[in-house]
């Protein structure tokens, strides 16, 4: 399996579904407390653009504007961080 496949199965596998799901638990918990303190919005906006870059990396994939050698990059890079977890 090429890189840049792998890359693609994991963003949308564990990254993607993993970053909306922390968007919902914020969006619940300001909610809920009907405020939102700034760390929240902060927090909020990081996962945003987390998923922003996502989308865009999955656009370059199927655009094939990704070389397999990013691909790799970004998947080490991914994996490690999943790891640290």
């Amino acid at each position: 399996m090429k890189n840049s496949e792998k890359l693609k199965n994991l963003l949308l596998n564990e990254i993607i579904p993993d970053l909306e799901d922390a968007i919902d638990e914020l969006f619940e918990k300001i909610d809920k407390s009907k405020t939102a303190s700034n760390e929240d919005k902060e927090e909020l906006k990081d996962f945003q653009n987390m998923l922003s870059e996502c989308q865009e990396i999955l656009n370059d994939i199927e655009d094939d504007e990704m070389s397999e050698e990013e691909a790799k990059e970004i998947l080490d890079e991914l994996i490690d961080m999943k790891t640290q977890e």
